[in-house]
């Protein structure tokens, strides 16, 4: 199975994750030669907290597995398409590699030549799409 695709679903389960606790459905992966040190969905409701991002969480635990701010060597797989607060911790991590599914058509910002988008789009793009249609319903 191809290693992205395999951490990329991984990432997605998380997303189902955060989506069962009623959270936008974003889930991230941190990796570093092909061993998961760090993982996070999205937690902004439950902890009252607009920085309990994916990759926020997933970074602060790959640091702490490490045992190191940086994470030179790591990529990062994300169901969406990280914001601009999120691309500001990967890169002051020095993350150096970025994998995402979805596009953030809401919030587009530019991207740089280290992020590599549209793995497994449509289950992310339809979990996404699936959880606002509900919150819309009311």
């Amino acid at each position: 199975m191809d290693t992205d695709i395999y951490f990329m679903q991984k990432a997605l389960d998380l997303a189902k994750q955060a989506y069962k606790n009623n959270e936008v459905p974003v889930g991230a992966i941190i990796c570093i030669e092909n061993t998961i040190i760090g993982k996070g969905y999205n937690q902004v409701e439950l902890l009252q907290d607009p920085t309990a991002h994916a990759e926020i969480l997933a970074i602060t635990a790959a640091c702490s597995y490490l045992g190191s701010k940086y994470l030179t060597q790591a990529t990062l797989y994300v169901t969406l398409e990280p914001c601009l607060m999120c691309k500001g911790a990967i890169e002051h991590a020095q993350i150096s590699r970025v994998v995402y599914a979805a596009t953030d058509t809401a919030r587009k910002t530019d991207t740089s030549k280290i992020y590599e988008g549209g793995l497994l789009v449509v289950e992310a793009t339809e979990l996404m799409k699936q959880f606002f249609r509900e919150k819309r319903m009311f």
